[in-house]
C-alpha cells in the first residue's frame, strides 16, 4: 500500500516523531504538516485546537493519506476522540510516556514537562491515574519553550534559563525520570543532558509511537511491503520551511511553504 502516512503537529516538533517512523519504516511515503503559524497549540482553547486539528486532517486526506499520526500531545489530548469518530481512517496519537516512567522510577517520583493544553486534559489525568498509582508525578508547564524552538533558538541562553527554572523544583523533590510531554521537547535533549544530574532518565514517546503506527498499518493491511518503491518524504510549513529542513537534516526530503 504505497499511499502516504500523514503527520501533523503545531509546528516543527513532530519531526522528532517522523524520524522514529522513518527509522522503523523506511519504505513508507510520508507527508508532514507543520502548522507553525498557529504554534503553540498548548495555549489555545479546546475548540480552537479541535478546529485546527480538523483543518490539518482534511489537508492530509486530500493528499490521499492512509493513516494520520497526530504528532502533537495537545492535539491528541483535545481532538483525537473527535477525529476517530468522524473520519474513516486510523489515527495514532501522542501522549506523555507516564507508563514507562512509572515502571522505571526508583524514587517513585517522576517529572512531566508539557504544555498547558496537555497537562489540563482529561486524557493526561486518566493516563496518570491509570499508570502512576503509588507514584508522585510533578507537573511543569513548559511555557515559552515551543516558541523558542520554533524560532530556531533551542540552544539559546534564554531557553537554558527557562529550563533551569522549570527543572529546579522537580529536582529538589527528587525525581529520577523526566517525561517529555511535547513532541518539540526531544530537540532539547542535548541541553537537558547538560543541565540534569547524571542518572536522571529522559523519557519520550517517539519510539513507542512508531511501533504502534507500524502495528496499526499491519493490522489494517496498509503496510508498504515493497522495498523497490521510492518513498516520498514531503514536508509543508505555513511559517518556517528553512527550520523544518534544518531539523530533519536530510538531502532526500522535499520541503515547501504551504499557506494553510
Amino acid at each position: 500500500m504505497q499511499r502516504p502516512i500523514g503527520i501533523f503537529d503545531s509546528g516543527v516538533g513532530g519531526t522528532s516523531i517522523w524520524k522514529e517512523l522513518y527509522q522503523l519504516m523506511p519504505n513508507e511515503s510520508t507527508i508532514y504538516l507543520a502548522d507553525s503559524k498557529n504554534a503553540p497549540y498548548g495555549e489555545k482553547a479546546k475548540e480552537e485546537i479541535l478546529q485546527l486539528s480538523i483543518k490539518n486532517t482534511e489537508l492530509l486526506l486530500e493528499r490521499d493519506c492512509k493513516l494520520i499520526v497526530v504528532a502533537c500531545n495537545t492535539a491528541t489530548t483535545n481532538a483525537i476522540d473527535y477525529l476517530r469518530k468522524n473520519y474513516n481512517i486510523p489515527f495514532i496519537g501522542i501522549e506523555p510516556a507516564i507508563k514507562p516512567a512509572a515502571l522505571q522510577t526508583e524514587t517513585k517520583k517522576v517529572g512531566v514537562l508539557a504544555t498547558k493544553g496537555t497537562l489540563s486534559s482529561n486524557l493526561f489525568y486518566n493516563t496518570s491515574k491509570l499508570f502512576a498509582s503509588g507514584i508522585k508525578v510533578y507537573e511543569q508547564e513548559g511555557k515559552g519553550l515551543v516558541e523558542l524552538i520554533e524560532a530556531g533558538l533551542s540552544d539559546s541562553k534564554e531557553l537554558k534559563n527557562l529550563l533551569n527554572q522549570f527543572l529546579h523544583p522537580m529536582l529538589e523533590e527528587g525525581i529520577d525520570c523526566l517525561v517529555l510531554g511535547c513532541t518539540h521537547y526531544p530537540y532539547l535533549i542535548p541541553v537537558l543532558e547538560e543541565i540534569l544530574p547524571k542518572g536522571i532518565r529522559i523519557i519520550d514517546s517517539g519510539q513507542a509511537v512508531a511501533k504502534q503506527t507500524q502495528s496499526v498499518l499491519e493490522s489494517n493491511g496498509l503496510l508498504n511491503s515493497s522495498s523497490e518503491s521510492s518513498p516520498k518524504k514531503l514536508f509543508y510549513s505555513n511559517a518556517n520551511p528553512l527550520l523544518l529542513k534544518k531539523l530533519v537534516n536530510r538531502d532526500d526530503i522535499e520541503v515547501n511553504y504551504l499557506d494553510f
